[in-house]
């Protein structure tokens, strides 16, 4: 188990647009980030990224979370695996008990 403390540090470090740019080509759209969704095909962009609320959410198919949330789907991995990812990726040592 992760204590809540770098659980904490890792959502503070988490930038999602550098995380969501990994997978996807990001737009700038005003103060927001459009692309197409990675999560079902489509044609016209329907994926936005909020850097300011730390979120994402596709309006075609509903997903939304936050940068977690996102490698948790995109990786297909559980909770506890995403955020030793996200850690790795900041340099955050992650202890569990």
């Amino acid at each position: 188990m992760i204590d809540r403390a770098t659980i904490d540090r890792i959502y503070a470090a988490a930038n999602i647009v550098d995380i969501v740019s990994d997978y996807v080509t990001l737009k700038k759209k005003g103060m927001n980030y459009q692309a197409c969704c990675p999560f079902h095909n489509e044609k016209t962009p329907s994926f936005v990224v909020s850097p300011s609320k730390g979120v994402f959410k596709c309006f075609g198919c509903g997903k939304g979370g936050n940068a977690v949330t996102f490698v948790m789907e995109q990786e297909n991995v559980s909770y506890p695996e995403a955020l030793k990812m996200v850690a790795k990726r900041y340099g955050i040592q992650v202890e569990e008990r």
